[in-house]
């Protein structure tokens, strides 16, 4: 064992032990990181404008401060990017992280100088707690990489911004410098294309022991590196042992990555986000990521089926950790050392345990579809997908959802745009039973979805085949390809899937 494995190990335990303080006590956790955000932010603008003075309780917190999304918080972070100081937080913030926006254009998510530690721990502790659980740390010898958007940051007012995989990548601690990859001139490279290529021709003769990124985009990676290295991606990196995912599910990919790697390796599902890192995966054993109840966050949940009703003009209740229950489908919302209060990411989640506290991302609150009541969420679909292909040579690359309301003949139905993996599938053999076992996996799930293809409102799902790299060339076509952005699996509208026909 070298010195550096056993360094690991010794902080590995050392971080569990930690952890495991906080993670035992999680209302008194909460309840001292919600007293905290209160006290510091009193005196900013926004604490003044909602009594932060005279709030001692939750209840007087859901009471002073509505659940507002981007929009609704908007007014308060603009005047913060024109460089105005304590308005959602003490002082200025550090960084903004940008991203895509809706109806606004882009996003500005402010990151502190007390929340973006917790952003580089998160990651940090996600690894450590695979070491401590399998006492595997030769790893931390070998070459890794991080699938991520450009580091150089543009200035606004006198705060940088950037991608958030961008800003944490000046902050990754100088002990992992000399084995991490791609070289910073490579992280540059705005094209994402170019940038995979360049990343191909970087690593190809290194000993890669974990690679991390979102799976579609680690798919395309991986798919470029075994055309070039004429071998599987277990063979090219005899080491590599260890993947990091996050921003999606990665079972709709597992097959496929299976195939291209040629064998079978460990995964570590994280839960990051510009506005917080939530939750990570602290056990290969168990299913669902550890919440990160210590981390400058308070969480509220709100249940999805109660979101958008308003009993007593009041409002949805407004749960607690101390108040949630398993399998149950939550919004998740937010108040955060970054400024943000009351505020609706639009994920949406479900409880795997309650000691700990381990949580799956389900969905988007926005991914849904309801065109007929049926109410489904990004988990269903997904599940579905996965029960149909068991025991199958299936492969896909990727996936989403559309209702299709107005068909030329017959009833409605819902469409799914499937890439086929031509590679691992060959052609779909039997297309009419594939479907069938969506479907059916969709019914058992749904009960409302069953009713509607009972009651002859809907007609069974079809499948629609999408051509090679068509999501790519979709995403391509909107300018989000590569870096943190995802195909939504679900849409209550026929935007993406007027699009991809087009394609």
């Amino acid at each position: 064992m070298s010195l550096k494995s056993f360094l690991a190990k010794q902080f590995a335990k050392f971080i569990y032990k930690k952890t495991k303080s906080w993670a035992d006590n999680p209302v008194e956790t909460q309840q001292t990181v919600f007293e905290d955000i209160i006290r510091q932010a009193k005196n900013t603008q926004f604490g003044i404008d909602h009594h932060f003075d005279s709030i001692n309780t939750f209840h007087d917190f859901s009471k002073k401060v509505p659940i507002r999304d981007y929009e609704a918080l908007k007014p308060y972070v603009d005047r913060v990017v024109q460089g105005e100081e304590n308005v959602l937080w003490k002082g200025k913030p550090l960084y903004f992280a940008k991203t895509s926006g809706t109806t606004s254009g882009a996003k500005y998510i402010p990151l502190t100088k007390e929340s973006m530690p917790f952003h580089i721990e998160a990651a940090r502790n996600a690894i450590l707690h695979y070491i401590h659980e399998t006492g595997n740390a030769d790893f931390v010898n070998g070459k890794m990489i991080f699938l991520q958007g450009s580091p150089i940051l543009e200035e606004k007012n006198g705060i940088q911004l950037g991608r958030l995989s961008g800003i944490v990548a000046h902050f990754v601690p100088k002990y992992l410098q000399k084995n991490r990859m791609p070289t910073f001139e490579t992280n540059c490279i705005e094209d994402w294309e170019t940038k995979v290529d360049a990343i191909v021709e970087e690593t190809l003769h290194e000993d890669m022991t974990v690679i991390s990124g979102i799976p579609s985009w680690v798919q395309m990676y991986f798919e470029k590196l075994k055309q070039k290295g004429a071998k599987p991606i277990g063979e090219l990196f005899k080491n590599f042992n260890l993947f990091i995912y996050g921003g999606v599910n990665f079972e709709p990919y597992r097959a496929k990555f299976e195939n291209l790697i040629g064998r079978k390796v460990d995964s570590i599902e994280l839960f990051p986000a510009s506005e917080g890192f939530f939750a990570y995966q602290d056990s290969q054993k168990e299913k669902g990521m550890l919440l990160l109840l210590n981390s400058g966050i308070f969480y509220e949940f709100i249940k999805s089926d109660e979101f958008f009703t308003d009993p007593e003009t009041s409002g949805p209740r407004r749960y607690t950790i101390g108040e949630v229950e398993l399998n149950v489908n939550y919004v998740l919302i937010i108040s955060t050392n970054a400024g943000l209060w009351g505020y609706n990411i639009g994920d949406t989640v479900q409880f795997t345990s309650l000691k700990p506290y381990r949580v799956i991302v389900s969905g988007r609150i926005k991914h849904f579809i309801s065109a007929f009541g049926e109410h489904v969420i990004g988990k269903e679909v997904e599940h579905a997908l996965k029960q149909a292909m068991e025991n199958t040579s299936i492969q896909i690359k990727e996936f989403t959802v559309a209702p299709q309301i107005t068909p030329t003949d017959g009833l409605p139905y819902h469409e799914w745009f499937i890439e086929f993996d031509p590679d691992g599938s060959g052609e779909l053999e039997n297309e009419d039973a594939f479907a069938e076992a969506i479907d059916n996996a969709m019914r058992n799930q749904n009960t409302y979805y069953d009713d509607l293809i009972v009651g002859k409102v809907l007609r069974k799902l079809v499948i629609t085949k999408v051509a090679k790299n068509g999501f790519q060339d979709y995403m391509k076509s909107i300018g989000k390809l590569g870096g943190q952005n995802k195909i939504p699996r679900l849409s209550n509208d026929r935007t993406i899937a007027d699009l991809l026909k087009r394609e």
